[in-house]
This record gives C-alpha cells, sequence and structure tokens, in this order.
C-alpha cells in the first residue's frame, strides 16, 4: 500500500536508525566555461531529516540538485545518493527517489484519483482503488478527487504533485520551492504535508526562497553564495553561532523612554516612536529585563523579536531573498 505512514519505520525500512546519509557530496564542481556554477561543494544529508538548500539566484543550488537528480553530470567531485554514485548509477537512484519540480503542472484532463494512478503505472505499481484514496486522503485531496485538476487551486495542485511523487515508495523526495506563489494558508497545509512526509520516515530535499519556511520545517539548512556553501547546519544553532540578536522592543516609549534607557547604561536606539534594545548574549537577557523592569516611562507594549535565520542569510549574502529576487 502507498501511504504517508507515521510509524516511524520509513519505507522499505524495518525500523531501527534513521542516522545514515543519504545523501553525499565532496569537492563538487560543475563549470560552465569560465563560471564555476557550483565550486568544490562538499555536504551531508542524514537520513529521515528535511535538508533545505538556500540561496539566491546564480547561488548554484538549481544546479547541485539537478546534479543530484541526475539530470546534470558533475565537472569533477563526487556526489552519491543512496549510496549510489550520480554518474554511473542513475537508474538506481531513480526508482528510490520522488521530484517535484518547480513547475510541475499536472495532467489537466485528469482527476487527481486518475492522475495518481496513471503516474503509478508509469512506475510499475499496481494501486488498488483504496491504496489511490488512501493516498489522496493523506495529502488532503479526497473531497477533490473527482475534480479535473485544471480547476484546482495552485496549493491543491502542489499536493497532487506530492502524492503522484510518493506513488514509487520513494526513500527521498526532491520538493523544489513547493509553495512559491501559494496564499498564506495554502503554504501552511503544505507545511504540514511536508512534515508528515518527513515523520514517516522519508528524507526530504527541500529549495526555498522563504527563510521562514526553512526555519520552521528544516532539521539542517545550506546556504549558498556563488557556488559555494558559505555555511550550513540546524538553524537554531546557525542563528546562534552567527551572532543574531534579540531584540527588545519598547512601544511607545519615545525619546524620554530613549534616554532613561541609556541613563542606565543600556545601549538603545528609537525607531519611529519606538525603542530598541538588542541583546547579542543571551545569559544577558535575564539582567537587562530587570533594569527595562525598574525604568517609569509609559509603554504601550513591551516585546522581545529574536534573531531569525534571514539574520544570517543576510549577514553572509548580504542582501534579502525573496522569490528569488536579490534586495539589497
Amino acid at each position: 500500500m502507498v501511504a504517508i505512514r507515521t510509524d516511524g519505520a520509513g519505507p522499505g525500512r524495518a525500523g531501527g536508525s534513521r542516522m545514515g546519509t543519504v545523501i553525499e557530496t565532496h569537492e563538487l564542481v560543475k563549470t560552465y566555461g569560465e563560471l564555476n556554477a557550483v565550486d568544490h561543494l562538499s555536504l551531508g544529508v542524514r537520513e529521515g531529516t528535511i535538508f533545505s538548500l538556500l540561496g539566491p539566484n546564480g547561488a548554484g543550488k538549481t544546479t547541485t540538485v539537478e546534479i543530484l537528480e541526475g539530470l546534470r553530470a558533475p565537472s569533477s567531485g563526487s556526489a552519491r545518493v543512496l549510496e549510489h554514485d550520480v554518474r554511473t548509477e542513475y537508474t538506481k537512484i531513480r526508482r528510490r527517489v520522488g521530484i517535484l519540480p518547480q513547475d510541475f503542472e499536472p495532467f489537466d484532463r485528469l482527476t487527481p484519483r486518475e492522475a495518481v494512478a496513471y503516474w503509478a503505472r508509469l512506475f510499475n505499481r499496481d494501486l488498488t482503488k483504496g491504496d489511490v484514496k488512501t493516498l489522496l486522503e493523506d495529502v488532503g485531496l479526497l473531497e477533490r478527487a473527482g475534480i479535473q485538476s485544471l480547476h484546482l487551486s495552485g496549493g491543491e495542485k502542489r499536493k497532487l504533485g506530492i502524492a503522484m511523487s510518493l506513488v514509487g515508495e520513494p526513500d527521498l523526495l526532491f520538493l523544489d520551492e513547493p509553495t512559491t506563489g501559494l496564499d498564506p494558508k495554502a503554504r501552511r497545509d503544505l507545511w504540514g504535508l511536508i512534515l508528515r512526509v518527513r515523520k514517516a520516515g522519508r528524507t526530504v530535499l527541500l529549495t526555498t526562497h522563504y527563510l521562514d519556511e526553512a526555519e520552521h520545517l528544516a532539521d539542517e539548512v545550506g546556504i549558498m553564495h556563488r557556488g559555494k556553501l558559505v555555511a550550513g547546519g540546524r538553524p537554531e544553532e546557525l542563528i546562534a553561532r552567527m551572532g543574531s540578536q534579540t531584540t527588545i522592543v519598547l512601544g511607545g516609549a519615545g525619546a524620554a523612554g530613549l534616554q532613561e534607557v541609556e541613563r542606565r547604561g543600556i545601549r538603545a536606539t528609537l525607531r519611529e516612536n519606538d525603542v530598541l534594545v538588542r541583546v547579542s548574549d543571551p545569559t544577558e537577557m535575564r539582567a537587562v529585563l530587570a533594569k527595562l523592569a525598574a525604568i517609569d516611562i509609559p509603554l504601550k507594549d513591551m516585546y522581545t523579536v529574536r534573531g531569525s535565520l534571514e539574520d544570517v542569510f543576510l549577514s553572509l549574502v548580504g542582501a534579502r531573498m525573496e522569490e528569488g529576487v536579490l534586495n539589497p
């Protein structure tokens, strides 16, 4: 049966450790003339995790993913997927991966039920009607199973794409910017689906332009810039290591509030009518809050804004990344 199982065993396995490496590159290079699209890239993706590859347009992430999917040959270096060499064992890799491309469009005149069944036949899978029903129910499309795909919303089409990518019961799923262009609710729905895929024991390699998405979903991230991997690790570790700050916001404190804060030896800035106090060292947070609590100034509100993956990205790349556009 094809389904998003949540027993923790994962597809094709009978339980046990989920800490093996399913993707590994070493000094991977892809050149186009004098351009190094991928420049000596070494990374590893652990089994049963969501790994998000981040970077602005031209960073090399799409080329990297296409090499891992077997669509492009590397110029030098090595890449192994599910313990198979991408140069010589592509057919073995293809049987065990699912792919949702960014520009995925379902067969317009087929219903989700028909599309999943047809796709299964291409993988030589004999799915029963019950199998198809279970898979569509898992991705949240059962109520739309009989509607022609051309009438599906953008989010529903992406869900169908994930359903189709799962019919071969893959161990590894490549999702290329799956939520681009979706409204906030559709994005959140798809986040939940991706997390369920991971919970079922599958590994997901996710590319995205949304840094909040990577921070929410990814167990680990890799940030690429100009073909190189410039940072990698767990999002919370990167945020701590790259010196991102937590900001205490004193809403409506104004210039008088700024003066009182600075009088107590606390560095602060004024933004519009709010006083901002940035704390780099988490161990100092309690002492700073105690000093601020002793200040008698009128406030509309007081809250903290923690450092984010976007702060890390800005410090490394020097630009914001939104929908593939760099914004200095």
